[in-house]
């Protein structure tokens, strides 16, 4: 019974730290329909984009990666001439899998042709009187490709990119599913359904730029990578089957390779993954539920434990495969069994090493009549659950760099999606991308004809444009109205954004507004409770205002705009509150000199004395840059040198707008 009763207090502790049921299914069907709208099909762009890995998967642990695959549109990898069929080959460069001198689950990538973009020809060799792509080349020539400061890290490009530490694969797609793992289709009885089996199938595989360490041709090699099918597979986990790898995550990061270099790590969260993948599959536990959660926990470890004995840690896809093969082999295997072993016998005491994990297990130990409740509307509060879906919508909603045409794909992509069965996160983050798509397009079209059209164009353009942020303002969040507010300044209609200015600022300043973690929590349930997500984002919800980099908004901030582009930037990110002080003080110089100067002493209270509720710290030099701005066009020269020092003492991380600062500082002749 005890152990019944902690295997619940440890499933409990594993929803407060990686999600609920609900939460990890809004974070995954956010994360869908933003690749649906990005697919090929639609955008038509020349490389698909797609996020795997445990982000992909729905979990969010403080430490891990984005992983992150790219692959070019117009090059197929096929595995008899016979698939040549399915394609026009003017349009498609076909890469033919030659797997006749590799292991397991790696394979050489032949170009029959000798056709090919640039890129993947400066990545070839010839063996043998034969064009291959070389996985060593290619890894080089595409590292820097996305982030000039990007270091190899296996068949990935690595680094770290607004504080969150990223991999890029780049890597070749197949619509076909490998024959060497047509085993895998047969041991498909009992899970996955057979729904998921057809899906996986349907798609194919990818090929990572990485050779088998042992084989014939290392530098040349392609490792076969099933990325899509696994977040399919555990996307068909239930609740518990998802906390288990993710608490086989923990105990990998906590305690078997705590304190270890990064050279030293035998085990990785792949091999986690794949003895869930093995355990469910072979029905070793009849049923997962938060009662036997611990048992389901046991059962991978020693499956883990066994695969160690032995020196084989086979492939979910392609069993072949010993993934054990190049690490953990002799002495280290010897060595890591033994640690394992030691843990082993320590029972499911072993956990009580884990910081993350420990004291939901003292809680049961310390009172054992305790209640245990895992139903996971109790576990959060709404209000929790608002905050957690708002932040991952905004940290989603960002689309690539675009132009009208694609921004029209996007618009097309969003009519044709309205008919389809979509859940309610599914159409609130369409919501969110829609009024980011039609706040681009109306400042592009400004920017596009403001110097090239007839006064009829521009007008014609000016109207759709207004139309158009108006919607946006209706899909979005609160702060949305403030993209109304710029053009009407940029414009020069100062009147009529600061009317929209008022009716922003009263909305900014309701007491129940949620903005990132800030929020009175009663009185947000009082006002919006119960009622849906779209109604509660555009009525309760604030964001930081994203200004994309390739877009001119307002003459005022161009300098930082081109300082973060120069970093590598996509754009600069605003506090809403900042944005707001910084309109009101640039349209009111123009009719009410009084309401400017009040204006400018918010925004100075704002920038001097907001604890990070308002203004978080990685954004506070936009903050300071801004007042400074708009201090040094009232005038007040000594003031505005001090909030630009101010600009450059702070975590430039996030905006990276320091050149633009220095360069203010110098014109400033003080």
């Amino acid at each position: 019974m005890a152990i019944q009763k902690i295997s619940e207090s440890v499933y409990m502790g594993m929803c407060l730290k990686i999600g609920t049921p609900q939460q990890v299914a809004a974070r995954r069907d956010i994360v869908d329909i933003v690749e649906m709208l990005e697919s090929k099909e639609i955008l038509n762009g020349p490389i698909t984009v797609m996020l795997s890995g445990s982000h992909r998967e729905g979990m969010r642990l403080s430490g891990s990666d984005v992983d992150i695959m790219r692959w070019p549109n117009n090059h197929r990898v096929i595995w008899d001439f016979s698939q040549c069929q399915f394609y026009n080959t003017q349009e498609h460069a076909m890469i033919l899998c030659d797997s006749s001198e590799s292991p397991p689950g790696f394979t050489l990538l032949w170009l029959p042709l000798e056709r090919a973009n640039s890129t993947v020809a400066s990545a070839c060799v010839r063996m043998n009187g034969m064009l291959y792509i070389s996985s060593s080349k290619y890894r080089e020539v595409t590292c820097s490709i996305i982030f000039s400061d990007s270091t190899p890290h296996g068949p990935c490009s690595s680094g770290s990119y607004c504080s969150v530490e990223y991999d890029h694969a780049y890597c070749f797609v197949s619509d076909f599913w490998p024959p060497s793992a047509s085993s895998w289709i047969d041991r498909c009885h009992a899970w996955p359904p057979p729904h998921v089996v057809n899906d996986i199938i349907r798609n194919g595989c990818h090929f990572v730029a990485i050779g088998h360490k042992s084989g014939n041709h290392t530098d040349n090699e392609w490792r076969i990578s099933f990325s899509r099918a696994e977040y399919k597979l555990v996307y068909s986990m239930n609740h518990t089957q998802f906390l288990t790898y993710g608490l086989l995550k923990l105990f990998l990061k906590e305690i078997i390779n705590k304190g270890l270099r990064d050279g030293d790590k035998l085990l990785c969260s792949y091999h986690m993954k794949t003895a869930v993948f093995w355990a469910i599959q072979q029905n070793a536990l009849p049923h997962w539920h938060p009662k036997n959660f611990l048992v389901g926990f046991w059962v991978c470890f020693k499956l883990l434990l066994k695969w160690v004995y032995e020196g084989n840690c086979p492939n979910f896809f392609i069993p072949e495969n010993n993934m054990f093969l190049n690490n953990i082999y002799g002495e280290a295997q010897m060595t890591l069994f033994t640690q394992l072993y030691i843990l082993y016998e320590k029972g499911i005491a072993l956990l009580l090493h884990s910081p993350s994990i420990n004291s939901y297990i003292i809680n049961v130990l310390c009172n054992p009549r305790l209640t245990i409740c895992t139903d996971e509307h109790t576990l959060i509060s709404e209000v929790e659950l608002d905050m957690d879906i708002f932040n991952e919508m905004f940290s989603n909603a960002s689309t690539g760099s675009v132009d009208l045409r694609i921004c029209r794909k996007y618009l097309h992509a969003v009519e044709q999606s309205i008919g389809l069965p979509l859940t309610q996160y599914h159409n609130v983050m369409l919501r969110k991308l829609t009024a980011t798509i039609l706040q681009r397009t109306a400042f592009m079209l400004h920017n596009l004809y403001t110097n090239t059209g007839s006064n009829k164009q521009l007008y014609i353009v000016e109207k759709m444009a207004c139309h158009m942020l108006k919607i946006a303002a209706r899909f979005g969040c609160v702060s949305d109205m403030l993209y109304i507010a710029m053009y009407y300044y940029k414009t020069f209609r100062y009147r009529e954004a600061l009317s929209v200015i008022d009716i922003t600022k009263v909305k900014l300043e309701q007491p129940y507004l949620m903005h990132r973690s800030h929020v009175d929590r009663e009185r947000y349930i009082e006002a919006v409770g119960g009622q849906s997500l779209s109604t509660k984002m555009r009525q309760a919800v604030a964001q930081d205002i994203k200004l994309y980099n390739e877009i001119f908004y307002i003459n005022e901030i161009i300098p930082e705009q081109q300082s973060s582009t120069q970093n590598n930037e996509p754009f600069l990110i605003i506090p809403p509150l900042v944005l707001l002080y910084m309109l009101e003080c640039l349209c009111s110089r123009h009719v009410n000199t009084l309401r400017a100067q009040i204006a400018l002493d918010d925004l100075q209270v704002l920038a001097h004395h907001d604890q990070g509720q308002l203004v978080l710290a990685h954004l506070k030099d936009i903050s300071w840059e801004i007042l400074g701005i708009c201090q040094q066009i009232a005038g007040n020269l000594q003031a505005a040198l001090y909030s630009y020092q101010q600009s450059l003492r702070q975590d430039p991380y996030h905006n990276k707008i320091q050149t633009a600062t220095r360069q203010r500082i110098q014109d400033l002749h003080l």
